[in-house]
C-alpha cells in the first residue's frame, strides 16, 4: 500500500459524508503557546444497491437517495460475504496541528507515513487506513504590520497569516513551524442481524 490510504477508500468515506448526510459529525480547535491544532471526525452510513464481483465494485446508495459506486481496495478481506441490503458504515477523522518549533533544528522537508488493517478471513468485512504527514520549514521573515510569517521548505517559500497576536509574538526568524496532518478512515458492513 506505500503508506497511502487506497483511494476507492478514502472516496467512499468522503463521498459518502458530504452526499450522504453524516449521521453524526464534530470539530474541535485548541491553542496553546506555540501551538494551534483543529480537528473533526464525520460518520455516515449507506446500503449496498449492487456488487460486481467481477470487477469488485460496489454500488451504494446514502439516507438521502444519493447513488455511488466504488471499487473494494484489496486490503479489504472477506468482499465475497458483501450482499445487496448490507449498510457500510464509514468512519473519517482528520486533524491538523501546527507546532513552533524553537530555535530549529529539524530537518526541513515532509516525511510521510501510514498503514492499513483489515478485517480476519471469517469476520465482518471491514477496512481501515491511517496516513500522517509532516511538514518543517524556517522562519525566515515576520512582517509584524500584516502579522504574516515567511516560511521556508525544502522546496518552496511560502507566507502564513497568524491571526492571534499572542502567537505570533513568540515566533522569531530562526525558529521553525512544523505542521502534522493525520487523517484515518474506517469501513465496516453492518451484519444484517444488526439491522432493524
Amino acid at each position: 500500500m506505500n503508506g497511502l490510504i487506497p483511494a476507492a477508500t478514502l472516496a467512499l468515506a468522503l463521498v459518502i459524508a458530504q452526499t450522504a448526510s453524516a449521521q453524526t459529525a464534530g470539530a474541535t480547535t485548541a491553542t496553546g503557546p506555540g501551538v494551534a491544532a483543529a480537528a473533526q471526525t464525520i460518520e455516515a452510513e449507506a446500503t449496498i444497491t449492487g456488487i460486481d464481483k467481477a470487477t469488485r465494485t460496489i454500488k451504494l446508495k446514502g439516507p438521502k437517495g444519493d447513488s455511488m459506486s466504488m471499487v473494494a481496495p484489496p486490503e479489504m478481506q472477506n468482499f465475497d460475504k458483501l450482499k445487496v441490503g448490507d449498510k457500510v458504515v464509514a468512519k473519517y477523522a482528520e486533524a491538523l496541528v501546527v507546532e513552533l518549533k524553537k530555535g530549529g533544528g529539524q530537518p526541513l522537508g515532509m516525511t510521510e507515513s501510514g498503514g492499513a488493517a483489515t478485517a480476519k478471513p471469517g469476520e465482518t468485512p471491514a477496512a481501515g487506513a491511517a496516513r500522517q504527514v509532516k511538514v518543517v520549514g524556517n522562519v525566515v521573515k515576520l512582517d509584524d504590520t500584516t502579522q504574516t510569517v515567511t516560511l521556508k521548505g525544502a522546496h518552496r517559500t511560502v507566507e502564513m497569516q497568524v491571526r492571534d497576536p499572542e502567537q505570533f509574538k513568540l515566533i522569531k526568524v530562526g525558529d521553525q513551524i512544523q505542521a502534522t496532518y493525520t487523517e484515518a478512515v474506517a469501513i465496516a458492513v453492518e451484519p444484517k442481524s444488526a439491522k432493524k
